[in-house]
């Protein structure tokens, strides 16, 4: 491992060991897992990973982030969040992610109580400051330290640790909330969640592996890796996709021609003048 690599990790460390507990919001991507790990190192049974389940998360993301928290010997504990009752979060406004975070966070408070006040920690890194992030400002009112960016990791450099560690995710591919892909000032329910969910479903059995499927109650926008674009726009393979999506409830189907971008429903919010914190 990069001596420069080691240091940082060293430094992720040495932040864990100011607090006598912590607590780890978990999701199962390689950013909170990353932090989990060294967290675990670190203090060992002080540390417990949380994981929310709602329906913004997938069965299969839950069930693959328990076992893989699990399976390298740390403690990860499930608990439910009920983002869906909150207005905010259901309007779906820009700050949308605020109200979730801060439901989020208020459970893990809870938690972290329970463990005699422990400290929470999430997998914020160096690269998602210059995102969209509403949620930052629930962090800042809840206390949450952000390791990865204290120590000053980046993606590329949480990558590379999560593979030189042995982590199973190191090259998972990016996975936002079900929430991220309805766009802003179409209200998110329950089942806007669940057909997002079952679009993607149908476009990864076609082997795409970084997608996302965007879009309102009746229109729906397929990102996949610029790589991946012509074998998309394959004419069997898109019938089939347009196919599906259609007996789900979407009436037009379109691909995005700039392929998948991180956030991309971001930029909009970002220009209406309320910088992420």
């Amino acid at each position: 491992m990069r001596a420069e690599l080691v240091s940082r990790l060293e430094s992720m460390a040495a932040i864990v060991h100011r607090f006598d507990r912590v607590v780890v919001a978990y999701s199962g991507g390689v950013d909170s897992a990353l932090v989990l790990e060294v967290a675990h190192r670190a203090v060992g049974e002080r540390c417990l990973g949380v994981i929310a389940d709602s329906p913004s998360l997938t069965r299969d993301e839950l069930e693959a982030a328990v076992a893989l928290g699990r399976g390298r010997g740390a403690a990860v504990r499930v608990v439910q969040t009920n983002e869906l009752a909150i207005a905010g979060y259901r309007d779906n406004d820009v700050d949308r992610c605020y109200f979730c975070k801060s439901e989020l966070y208020g459970v893990l408070a809870a938690v972290a109580g329970e463990a005699g006040g422990a400290t929470i920690l999430d997998g914020f890194n160096r690269d998602d400051r210059g995102d969209w992030r509403p949620g930052r400002r629930a962090a800042a009112e809840a206390g949450v330290v952000s390791p990865l960016d204290a120590a000053g990791l980046g993606k590329a450099d949480v990558r590379e640790a999560a593979r030189e560690l042995g982590l199973a995710n190191w090259d998972k591919p990016a996975a936002a909330c079900l929430a991220s892909r309805i766009p802003y000032g179409t209200p998110v329910t329950v089942e806007s969640l669940e057909r997002v969910a079952s679009a993607e479903a149908v476009v990864r059995a076609e082997g795409f592996r970084q997608l996302r499927v965007r879009g309102g109650e009746t229109r729906a926008s397929i990102e996949v890796g610029v790589d991946e674009l012509p074998r998309l726009m394959e004419a069997d393979r898109l019938a089939r996709i347009e196919t599906a999506l259609g007996a789900l409830g979407y009436e037009a189907v379109s691909v995005d021609p700039l392929g998948y971008r991180r956030g991309s429903l971001n930029p909009a919010a970002a220009a209406d003048g309320r910088a992420a914190l």
